[in-house]
C-alpha cells in the first residue's frame, strides 16, 4: 500500500504540523538572555579603526599648481573622442 495520503487535507496538516515542529526547533535554539554586557551595535562603536579606510598623504599644492591641475583635466575631458554632442540627451 502508498503512503501518499487519500484526503489532501491530511497533506495540508501534515505540511504545518513540519512547519510548526521546524519553527519549535529552531526557537527553542534562541537565547533571549539579555544579561550580556554589550550589545552588537557597543561592539561597533568599539570596532577598531585599523580596518577603516586610510586617506593617503598628498602633497600641497600651491595656487599655481592646482589652477593648471584643473585647467589641464578639463582640457582632457574637453578632446576626449568618445563624445558626439554636447553630452545633452532628449
Amino acid at each position: 500500500m502508498s503512503k501518499t495520503p487519500q484526503n489532501p487535507e491530511d497533506d495540508a496538516s501534515d505540511e504545518v504540523e513540519l512547519m510548526r515542529s521546524e519553527f519549535a526547533s529552531i526557537v527553542e535554539g534562541l537565547s533571549l538572555d539579555e544579561s550580556s554586557p554589550s550589545t552588537f551595535l557597543e561592539d561597533l562603536e568599539r570596532s577598531d579603526d585599523a580596518e577603516g579606510f586610510i586617506a593617503p598623504m598628498l602633497p600641497r599644492q600651491n595656487l599655481r599648481s592646482t589652477f593648471f591641475s584643473a585647467k589641464n583635466a578639463i582640457t582632457r575631458w574637453f578632446n576626449r573622442g568618445d563624445h558626439d554632442d554636447d553630452g545633452a540627451h532628449i
